[in-house]
């Protein structure tokens, strides 16, 4: 029977992770970043990725990486996301990680080998929007050269290596610098999305079947997508909380009104819920389980509607200050929102869940 409790082990990285995070991501820093033409933490990233060797989690031990689990990640990432934490982490050491490690050859262990010691950050270049096993759109390649446009591409702006797709059906690597990324504006300012332009750029070839390695990538970003939006739910409900038994309306703590009661109660059900569905989610991926499909659809499904149901909860149960610029609720809102379309919509999910299960609509 699987364990979909949090081992020691897991806990013991939770709280090294959320120690780090509280000494070098606070709310007001993350709030001020968000206000420059550098959205990334590059520090903090530096930190994650070389201190603690978390972006080669994923990554074998043979080429320099941590050869740990999707578990381990998944609990990562429920603390990236309780800090909305401005850094590449899913994008790279999760999506970028996946494509790579279904390719094979040199040029391909070369790059695992610099994700892992944290120093490169590579990017897949597709649409943040784009689920798994969905259509993708490919630049074409000439002569060792690709020529397009790409858009949509988060984290583009942060990244050193770019995947891309062509329509030869390859993957191939591009260093950012010999492409065009032209920031767009985001609605999640600590998540940014890109144009990317190739117009000649050299580009050295991965694999000749990128179909597999996106969709591995796309995959494994939509599971454990879940466990940050589960971060997100949490902080907006411990946070609401908290927030409640202190503020005082006619002399009494708001948070004892019963109407509020009862909508924080049905939220935490809701986050205990999204709980159950993105551990077994997590778990699925680290064992490779034939149900890995179906607990991925289930968990997007769930994981996106609860997240910014959360959100909202907290900004209308903040009141006036939760409207604020200063106040970081707007940040965990814009987030969820962003999630909430990322590697597929959750009518998307539902669609492809009828479709596992053969019920689908007549």
């Amino acid at each position: 029977m699987t364990d979909l409790l949090y081992s020691e082990e897991e806990e013991a990285l939770r709280s090294a992770v959320r120690d780090l995070l509280a000494d070098h991501c606070d709310a007001a820093g993350v709030i001020a970043r968000t206000e420059t033409d550098a959205p990334h933490d590059r520090a903090l990233w530096k930190v994650l990725a070389e201190g603690m060797g978390l972006a080669g989690l994923l990554v074998p031990e043979a080429l320099g990486g941590q050869a740990a689990t999707h578990r381990e990640v998944a609990v990562v990432l429920e603390e990236l996301g309780r800090a909305v934490a401005p850094v590449p982490y899913l994008t790279s050491a999760v999506v970028a990680t996946e494509a790579l490690l279904a390719c094979e050859g040199d040029e391909a262990a070369e790059l695992l080998i610099a994700l892992a010691s944290g120093r490169t950050i590579a990017v897949l270049a597709v649409a943040l929007s784009v689920a798994p096993g969905g259509a993708f759109p490919a630049v074409r390649h000439e002569d060792g050269a690709l020529y397009g446009e790409l858009t949509g591409v988060a984290d583009a702006v942060a990244a050193d290596v770019l995947l891309v797709p062509a329509e030869d059906g390859g993957l191939y690597a591009v260093d950012a610098d010999a492409a065009t990324v032209t920031p767009r504006t985001s609605l999640d300012l600590t998540r940014p999305v890109a144009t990317v332009t190739f117009d000649g750029s050299r580009a050295r070839r991965l694999t000749p079947d990128a179909a597999t390695a996106v969709r591995r990538a796309l995959r494994a970003g939509a599971g454990l997508l879940a466990s940050e939006q589960l971060g997100v739910a949490e902080w907006c409900l411990t946070e609401t909380v908290r927030y409640l038994k202190e503020r005082k309306q006619f002399n009494r703590p708001v948070g004892g009104f019963q109407a509020l009661k009862h909508r924080l109660a049905q939220l935490w059900l809701e986050v205990v819920h999204l709980r159950a569905t993105a551990r077994n989610t997590a778990d699925a991926l680290a064992t490779g389980s034939e149900d890995t499909a179906v607990a991925i659809a289930v968990a997007q499904a769930y994981a996106a509607p609860v997240a910014v149901h959360a959100a909202e909860e907290a900004l209308q149960l903040h009141g006036g200050i939760g409207m604020t610029w200063e106040h970081p609720v707007h940040l965990y809102l814009k987030r969820a929102k962003a999630d909430s379309i990322a590697y597929g919509t959750a009518g998307r999910h539902r669609e492809e869940l009828a479709e596992l299960v053969d019920l689908r609509a007549p």
